[in-house]
């Protein structure tokens, strides 16, 4: 197989960079032998006996070159890291690991059911995820105890540093029904909500001593406090799996007088300080195109996540730019969706116009047929209308009315133009993402690596 030769040159590019890595070397390492498990599996589609030349192993093979290439570039950026630079960009790292562990996960599962073969026990240790899980905590505990070594010598020139490397985010709990005595509202007198919609109120608050947003249900008519628990306790083993610093964060469910006739209903969820993305790009901040680039991996790194958390995959369904919220930091991250169930229930008198405001959002074969399934390859149709709004920050089809987005869309197969000074690389995802056809879309752990090397090449 031809693809197969440029792949063995981005391996042993891995192995020379983890050579010289002189940040988080356990965790490099780690990332080494995985690939070289993938390698071994490589090399079996070369013998005589195992030659696949099925559409399918070609795509994941052209895939990994891909998910190997942004490999490659954290071994890099790891090999002439300082222990400085480590300690300031020590969250973002630790995501680049685990984006990049999945990444290898992910081919590994592919090429498993793609050439239906018994990988010897070494191999499947290696993806064992229970296995990995260990690996993985033990490796990230080892580099930070080295980098706390090194500061700690230091103390008296980098104590700033130190006391932002010592502070500890808020530990990912389940999510959980809260008790009203453990929240608290900002200001408390008097409770003003900082946003109000047609079904809720929502307040600034504290859980924990970290902001949150709380957000209170009104016209819950004669919904009983028993019924939304029952549907909340389902729909929390799902969103559990959800934790990932691109997808909004929720803390749990509050019930104030849950024995009475007309309980209230208040969820508890992370506050993002800029708002929604869509406020964010009509503002008049400064967005540089590495920022951009960033926001729109910080997109792709949610809705992969999303697509990934079950065995059978979950879609959003309704993405846009005003249910993307934006962080202190900007960062991007997913929401809309958290307890769509347990929502429903709490939003029986609220008339639902979704279609009319997300049209614009719509992938073609949709707009062709609304009874169509919605499928992962829609999905990343309206990722690729974000990431268009991003770098353009204008809105989708600005002023056009139903028939002639559908028209445009669907008969022209026209996509709005993108900026001439958006970066090659970053028009070329974009364009991908809206392509007419679903099969010419990327996945979403495709978009994720190629925007990573995207964002690499501005940043250098």
């Amino acid at each position: 197989m031809e693809s197969i030769e440029p792949i063995l040159s981005i391996v042993k590019g891995i192995y020379d960079h983890v050579e010289g890595v002189k940040a988080n070397e356990k965790r490099s390492r780690r990332i080494c032998e995985r690939v070289k498990a993938l390698e071994k599996i490589i090399r079996s589609i070369q013998t005589p006996k195992k030659v696949f030349e099925t559409e399918n192993v070609k795509n994941i093979i052209k895939d990994l070159t891909v998910t190997l290439n942004a490999t490659k570039n954290l071994l890099e950026k790891h090999a002439d890291s300082n222990w400085m630079k480590r300690a300031i960009k020590k969250g973002y790292y630790e995501e680049e690991f685990n984006h990049v562990n999945e990444r290898l996960n992910d081919a590994f599962q592919a090429l498993s059911l793609a050439l239906n073969i018994e990988h010897e026990d070494a191999i499947c240790k290696v993806f064992d995820k229970v296995t990995q899980q260990m690996e993985d905590e033990e490796d990230k505990k080892k580099d930070e105890e080295e980098l706390l070594d090194k500061m700690t010598s230091l103390q008296n020139d980098v104590a700033e540093i130190l006391s932002l490397l010592k502070t500890q985010k808020m530990p990912y709990d389940k999510i959980r029904k809260i008790k009203l005595s453990e929240l608290k509202f900002i200001p408390d007198i008097p409770k003003k909500p900082f946003m109000t919609t047609e079904s809720a109120e929502v307040f600034m608050g504290e859980f924990q001593g970290f902001p949150v947003a709380i957000k209170k249900y009104l016209k819950t008519g004669q919904v009983s406090s028993s019924e939304v628990e029952t549907i909340f306790k389902k729909e929390t083993d799902t969103m559990n799996r959800f934790q990932s610093p691109n997808i909004l964060r929720l803390f749990g469910i509050c019930i104030i007088n849950e024995n009475s006739p007309q309980p209230e209903f208040l969820v508890v969820m992370e506050y993002c300080e800029k708002g929604s993305l869509r406020q964010v790009l009509d503002s008049d901040c400064e967005l540089s195109w590495t920022r951009k680039a960033r926001m729109c991996l910080d997109v792709a790194q949610g809705i992969y996540r999303l697509h990934q958390a079950e065995q059978n995959f979950k879609v959003h369904g309704s993405i846009s730019s005003n249910k993307l919220l934006v962080d202190e930091a900007y960062r991007v991250k997913l929401g809309g969706f958290e307890l769509s169930k347990t929502e429903t229930s709490l939003q029986r008198s609220v008339k639902k116009t979704a279609l009319e405001s997300t049209l614009c959002y719509g992938a073609p074969e949709m707009l062709d047929n609304l009874n169509k399934k919605f499928t992962k390859e829609c999905e990343i149709y309206s990722i690729g209308i974000v990431l268009w709004e991003i770098a353009t920050r204008k809105k989708p089809f600005e002023g056009l009315k139903e028939d002639l987005i559908y028209q445009k869309v669907w008969t022209e197969k026209y996509q709005e133009p993108l900026p001439t000074d958006c970066p090659e690389n970053l028009q070329q995802m974009i364009i991908a993402c809206r392509a007419h056809e679903p099969f010419d879309r990327p996945s979403a752990g495709v978009l994720m690596d190629k925007l990573r090397l995207v964002v690499a090449q501005l940043e250098e």
